[in-house]
């Protein structure tokens, strides 16, 4: 299972393996570097058929830190199409991730520190659902009116019609891990009492209004997809049960599958990471939306992935630090299975 293909519309990836959006932190106004081309350049030289972009701000107060990549303006392209090209070159799918950071956003970059980056080093003043800040020490967003609403809906449009003209073939919106669109989910960060606000519905109701935005934006030959934390890991919030529920609806807006991880929203949540600690809601999620899924978290060893797609708990295997250890894994799993990969012909002397 682990490599056989998988069609999701007109595109079909070469095997189950996908790169997971994984922040480099190594962007100056959003542009993209030689450190993204070699980063996920290589990992399509390792065999994986799915290579994702780190979270990609569709607005510049959107960036997680001051250095995310983007593409909310059109300068941003050259340096993208030089990478989705290169991807493409080497068998492997050029897929980017959607993302608006909200009250997690202006924050320092892991190695440098932790908390909100200050006026004088380039921060900036966060927006969010609600003025509930995500811990100590983090300012209260800004609630976004109807109208600053209806601008992210339209940035994220902007950005996925960007995204085609660089070349890649797959978008994937971020509604995870705290992000803006999963504070609109959540209970504990949306306190709202309007259209956005208070019941599953209103709650909902960004997340459907960007899904829809961008599926009319984007061909309708190419897949999307959404990416949910099924669970923010305590009591009162986002739970499993509304990710089926938003799943099944997100279905008939037309995307095609839901990339399942868990938390970020909350800081004191207690998660109990753990080999495939995740893959439990992708099966859930596969169910009971009756939609394709991928599983992230903790996946390392080639057994592990080839097992949760043989047993129907997911459709694809999302890997992310794993690869970060091992840029080839895709090529070495293939080796323990037994079963076919495409070797670089630049590399043949070595399989």
């Amino acid at each position: 299972m682990l490599f056989d293909p998988l069609t999701l519309r007109d595109i079909t990836l070469r095997n189950r393996i996908a790169v997971s959006p994984m922040c480099q932190y190594s962007c100056e106004d959003g542009f993209a570097t030689d450190w993204h081309l070699v980063h996920l350049g290589s990992r399509a030289v390792g065999g994986a058929a799915l290579v994702m972009t780190e979270a990609t701000a569709v607005e510049a107060r959107g960036r997680i830190s001051p250095q995310d990549l983007g593409i909310w303006k059109d300068e941003h392209l050259p340096a993208l199409a030089r990478i989705a090209r290169f991807i493409s070159e080497q068998g492997a799918v050029a897929g980017m991730q959607l993302a608006h950071a909200g009250r997690k956003a202006s924050t320092i970059r892991p190695w440098a520190g932790e908390g909100p980056v200050g006026d004088a080093e380039g921060g900036w003043k966060v927006v969010g659902a609600s003025p509930v800040a995500f811990a100590e020490g983090y300012p209260p967003p800004e609630p976004l009116s109807r109208e600053a609403i209806a601008s992210v809906v339209g940035a994220f449009a902007d950005a996925a019609e960007r995204a085609r003209a660089a070349g890649f073939r797959v978008v994937e919106i971020h509604a995870a891990h705290g992000y803006l669109l999963h504070q609109f989910l959540s209970p504990i960060s949306n306190r709202r009492t309007d259209e956005y606000g208070g019941s599953f519905e209103n709650r909902i109701r960004l997340v459907r209004e960007v899904v829809r935005a961008v599926r009319a934006s984007w061909p309708e030959n190419l897949p999307l997809f959404v990416r949910l934390s099924a669970t923010d890991w305590l009591e009162g919030g986002w739970d499993l049960e509304q990710s089926i529920e938003l799943a099944r609806q997100l279905r008939t807006e037309g995307v095609d599958l839901i990339d399942c991880s868990s938390g970020g929203n909350v800081k004191i949540a207690k998660i109990p990471f753990g080999p495939g600690y995740q893959t439990g809601f992708a099966e859930a999620i596969r169910r009971g939306a009756d939609i394709k899924t991928a599983a992230v978290g903790l996946i390392t060893s080639s057994q592990q992935a080839d097992h949760l797609l043989r047993t129907g708990q997911a459709d694809l295997v999302i890997l992310g630090r794993q690869l970060l250890r091992d840029p080839y894994w895709p090529l070495r799993a293939a080796g323990e299975l037994k079963e076919e990969a495409v070797w670089p012909s630049q590399y043949l002397r070595a399989r």
